[in-house]
């Protein structure tokens, strides 16, 4: 089978490159580099979308959020329609559901905040008008990927735990769902290879709280923590960095029970082997 993979210098798209190297027939293109009319669709089967303008310290108008995840992909889609191609896998996010407190599935009503959410449920809504009998639409709405050298949050508070051994985050009874870059590769497989079309969640099996998140990463780093819950730290937290306290202390769980029923899916990893792996550098695949 012959995949177009965009995005795949990025981290989703270079690690399922890595992953099924031996498996399938890349073929590679950057929007940043080349244009879409460059694009040589013979042979593709599938086109695996992973090219994204994501969350930035540095502001961008929406109008550049509207081009890369919107116009790009959509005008992808139709030329991959247009030459044969028979699915179509976009790379979205569970930002299109907003920042509010509720378990999320895939039938959830989605209330983007962000330029980014904004964006990638509108690119969602005209690819799947584009569907047909012979042309799939497939959307994975990853949770927070983590893995060896992902970027992002969780590498942050690896860092962290590394440093310092007193830590003001004992008995945080959040839940937070996460995903395993070696679970997500694993839904993607199983996708090109069902042909299946729809929204998909994916995460790893069980969510996780702040506090047992820490406490695994500490156990995997074989070094001895204390966590203490300090009287006013979440109150002060919250009103002078809101966004860290949220990622901290609030709930972000997600139900994919829907997708890995219809895909006949189970995750190959759970939490503890993912922060493993993702903490000694080891590559997951290499170790089955």
């Amino acid at each position: 089978m012959k995949i177009l993979v965009t995005g795949s210098s990025g981290y989703i798209g270079s690690s399922f490159v890595n992953h099924f190297i031996d498996k399938y027939n890349f073929t590679k293109f950057s929007l940043l580099k080349n244009p879409l009319n460059s694009i040589d669709f013979e042979n593709i089967d599938t086109v695996l979308h992973c090219a994204a303008l994501v969350h930035q310290k540095i502001h961008h108008p929406y109008k550049e959020y509207v081009e890369v995840n919107v116009n790009y992909p959509v005008l992808l889609a139709k030329k991959a329609k247009e030459n044969g191609a028979k699915q179509f896998i976009f790379i979205s996010t569970i930002a299109v559901y907003g920042s509010e407190n509720r378990l999320l599935k895939e039938s959830t009503v989605c209330t983007p905040e962000t330029p980014y959410g904004k964006s990638k449920l509108e690119a969602e809504k005209l690819l799947q008008e584009l569907e047909s009998d012979t042309f799939r639409v497939s959307i994975i709405r990853p949770s927070m990927v983590y893995g060896k050298d992902a970027p992002g949050n969780m590498d942050l508070l690896v860092k962290l735990v590394k440093k310092v051994s007193f830590l003001p985050f004992g008995k945080i009874e959040n839940r937070r769902s996460f995903v395993y870059i070696g679970n997500l590769c694993h839904l993607m497989d199983v996708l090109i290879q069902k042909q299946q079309r729809g929204v998909f969640l994916a995460s790893d099996d069980n969510s996780l709280s702040t506090t047992r998140l820490i406490e695994l990463i500490s156990y995997t780093l074989d070094k001895k923590i204390y966590l203490v819950k300090v009287p006013f730290f979440n109150v002060l937290l919250k009103m002078l960095k809101p966004s860290f306290h949220k990622r901290l202390y609030e709930s972000l769980e997600v139900d994919n029970s829907f997708t890995k029923k219809v895909l006949g899916l189970k995750n190959p990893y759970d939490a503890e082997a993912g922060i493993r792996f993702m903490i000694s550098g080891e590559d997951s695949l290499n170790s089955k």
